[in-house]
């Protein structure tokens, strides 16, 4: 719980009085299906983060794939292949009890980001699965998106970031390996060596 000396925003009239109203441009930009200019931003992007809701709560997981991580049906409907994971199978728990999801998708190099919201199901659909084979393997399930929502974040936050800045890039020496992390969760004997010395071999044979 938030200290007592914070001073908590609890109502919707009082972030209108703090923040203002959203200027037109923020508005005229929503619509509830894909446009052309969507469309093709949304199949150029091989990043998205997908967010899903359930009794436990929320998640948010990255999703990536080769040239374009979510595909494109019509302007309503979006299907996204799941590809091979950790099986703990957050996502997919969260959508088989609560469709509600949101998508951001990032283009690497352009500072403005694309936004879907809508609902989603589960598939394990032979024509689909097949459709968004890679190397002979198939997505265990696929993702049907339903569209209500889609519009372009502004550029600010890459900006402030600076995500894009190859002088910005982070020393991976800098910061805690997997290995390290997974030890440190548990604290344990747990051999972050030997896992991290693995770790590429094995993302490297198991993308698909």
């Amino acid at each position: 719980m938030p200290s007592n000396s914070f001073s908590i925003v609890e109502t919707i009239d009082q972030l209108d009085a703090l923040y203002g109203q959203p200027p037109e441009g923020s508005l005229l930009k929503e619509i509830d299906h894909l446009s052309d200019e969507y469309r093709r931003w949304l199949e150029a992007a091989p990043f998205v983060a997908l967010a899903t809701i359930g009794p436990e709560g929320m998640d948010c997981t990255p999703r990536g794939d080769r040239d374009q991580a979510v595909f494109v049906d019509n302007e309503r409907t979006l299907h996204l292949p799941d590809r091979r994971g950790n099986n703990r199978l957050d996502s997919l728990r969260n959508i088989v009890r609560d469709g509600r999801v949101g998508l951001l998708f990032l283009l690497p190099g352009v500072s403005e980001c694309l936004r879907v919201n809508g609902t989603a199901v589960v598939t394990t659909d032979v024509g689909l699965r097949s459709r968004y084979a890679v190397e002979g393997k198939e997505p265990a399930t696929v993702i049907v998106i339903s569209v209500q929502t889609v519009y372009f974040q502004c550029a600010r936050a890459i900006k402030r970031s600076a995500l894009w800045d190859p002088a910005t890039r982070t020393d991976p020496g800098l910061v805690p390996t997997a290995g390290q992390m997974t030890k440190g969760a548990r604290a344990s004997d747990f051999d972050a060596e030997s896992y991290d010395a693995a770790l590429q071999d094995r993302q490297a044979s198991s993308l698909y």
